[in-house]
């Protein structure tokens, strides 16, 4: 098997690094409104949807390269959450719901977020019939962008299964409550009090096999690990830079035993972030079993992230504090990652019942 990167994803890696690297990332804007209009001129917000909507066609793995490049910018902007939303709609909505959104998606005129995390303790939000429409209460604690999108993709228990929705984030009985999170990203508590939800806003379900849940979960934990990868990448570059260029006892620092020692153990974590990470997304790509997998990647971007942006912190000394040297950012934003969509621990109790359902 060759495990290289095709000419296209190299070029999709290059694209996106080329555009981010464009952007000032020291910033306090969310969101970065002229960076989502560079990636959608490069059209880079369609990258793995199909063409007949104005995508690239292209597929995971190449999602995966560029959200990668947006984690080593630090890039302010909701490529994520948006990308699995319209990702949902092309898989599972109808062809109207396609054409209806898709294209807006891809040009960047519009925004969808994901109001899903499989790992939350709190119960999902439920909906109950009203004539064709939905009638939908319950809390989801932590949507991110939901301040900022048009409508938040929402995953609700019925009596027969999950259903997923597109809600508006302003519509009647609808509560959003901005929350502080540990880098800015954009972040709301999202109250529904009897909302109508209309026929044509209904994406999947309901579904007694939750499968639509899954597909959408499973996307967007492999997403959020890629994107882990980047941060990684960007904290460990910096690193490399800084130790290859400070000098202590007339030797730059790198040369030093103890130095090398935990430089190296960064470099095998953000390795293994890479491999678990476009497993999951190959066999996501290709439409085979990728829970396990999934849950493998998040795991390893969790625990290692922490690992790797930890030491990056720690070898720039005390610079390394210093809130207008950028290290910082990546620690940050690793730990506000590192939590989201399941912790390190979450996710090694959820590969021992996957085990133990198989065995």
């Amino acid at each position: 098997m060759y495990f290289a990167p095709t000419e296209e994803q190299v070029a999709v890696r290059e694209l996106t690094a080329t555009v981010v690297a464009s952007r000032d990332a020291t910033s306090p804007k969310w969101p970065d409104t002229h960076l989502w209009s560079a990636l959608a001129e490069a059209n880079l917000l369609g990258i793995a949807l199909p063409e007949d909507i104005g995508g690239s066609g292209l597929g995971l793995v190449e999602l995966g390269f560029a959200l990668t490049e947006c984690g080593r910018g630090l890039a302010r902007v909701p490529v994520l959450y948006s990308t699995v939303a319209a990702l949902a709609i092309d898989r599972f909505g109808s062809e109207t719901q396609r054409r209806t959104w898709l294209p807006d998606l891809v040009d960047g005129s519009r925004i969808l977020t994901v109001g899903i995390d499989l790992a939350e303790r709190s119960a999902r939000p439920a909906a109950r019939r009203d004539g064709a429409a939905w009638i939908l209460d319950g809390v989801l604690p932590s949507v991110p962008w939901a301040e900022h999108s048009d409508r938040i993709l929402v995953a609700a228990d019925t009596p027969d299964g999950t259903v997923l929705l597109l809600v508006d984030p302003r519509a009647e009985g609808v509560v959003t409550s901005a929350q502080d999170t540990t880098n800015g990203e954009p972040d709301a508590v999202v109250t529904f009090t009897r909302v109508p939800v209309n026929p044509d806003e209904v994406i999947a379900g309901p579904d007694s096999e939750h499968h639509a849940l899954q597909w959408v979960w499973q996307r967007l934990v492999a997403g959020s690990s890629a994107f882990l990868l980047g941060v990684c990448e960007g904290a460990l570059r910096l690193t490399a830079d800084y130790t290859n260029k400070r000098e202590q006892f007339g030797r730059v620092i790198a040369t030093f035993q103890a130095v090398k020692f935990h430089a190296g153990e960064a470099f095998i974590d953000t390795e293994a972030i890479r491999v678990t990470t476009f497993q999951a997304l190959w066999r996501l790509d290709r439409g085979m079993p990728a829970e396990r997998e999934a849950s493998i990647a998040k795991f390893w971007a969790s625990e290692g992230s922490a690992r790797v942006t930890g030491t990056a912190q720690r070898l720039h000394g005390g610079i390394g504090v210093a809130l207008d040297y950028p290290v910082h950012r990546y620690l940050l934003w690793a730990k506000n990652t590192e939590l989201r969509l399941g912790s390190a621990q979450w996710h090694l109790s959820r590969l021992g019942e996957l085990l133990e359902v198989s065995s």
